[in-house]
């Protein structure tokens, strides 16, 4: 198989697991809408260009991390549908690293447009 034939396999494989993961899991759909809404408002108020890096790194970051927890909750389940506290622990500390991302996801939001909101309502 050539290189090319590789990557483009390789692509395939990506852009299925992501059509997959958006069509199945309801925490994704939540996520991409909350940051069509973010890049909306981010066009409304024309933020910066530092503050488009920040909203941006932002939304891929809870994005990637929701589709490495989806993941490994689909390997765990490989592995056992019973109650296991070893999964339980994997599944929860995923599931945690999404909810650290997305706290600090609305910080950064917050940040960024709460003075274009306060400046909104002045007029």
């Amino acid at each position: 198989m050539t290189y090319l034939k590789k990557r483009k396999n390789a692509f395939k494989a990506a852009f299925s697991g992501l059509y997959q993961a958006f069509k199945s899991e309801a925490h994704l759909k939540i996520h991409l809408l909350i940051a069509i809404l973010v890049i909306v408002a981010g066009l409304y108020f024309a933020i910066s260009k530092s503050e488009w890096f920040a909203v941006s790194l932002c939304i891929v970051l809870v994005i990637s991390l929701e589709l490495i927890n989806s993941a490994m909750e689909k390997m765990c389940d490989l592995y056992t549908k019973e109650y296991d506290q070893r999964i339980k622990y994997i599944k929860d500390v995923a599931a945690g690293t999404v909810l650290v991302a997305s706290i600090f996801a609305a910080m950064v939001g917050l940040f960024v447009f709460v003075p274009y909101v306060l400046i909104l309502l002045e007029k």
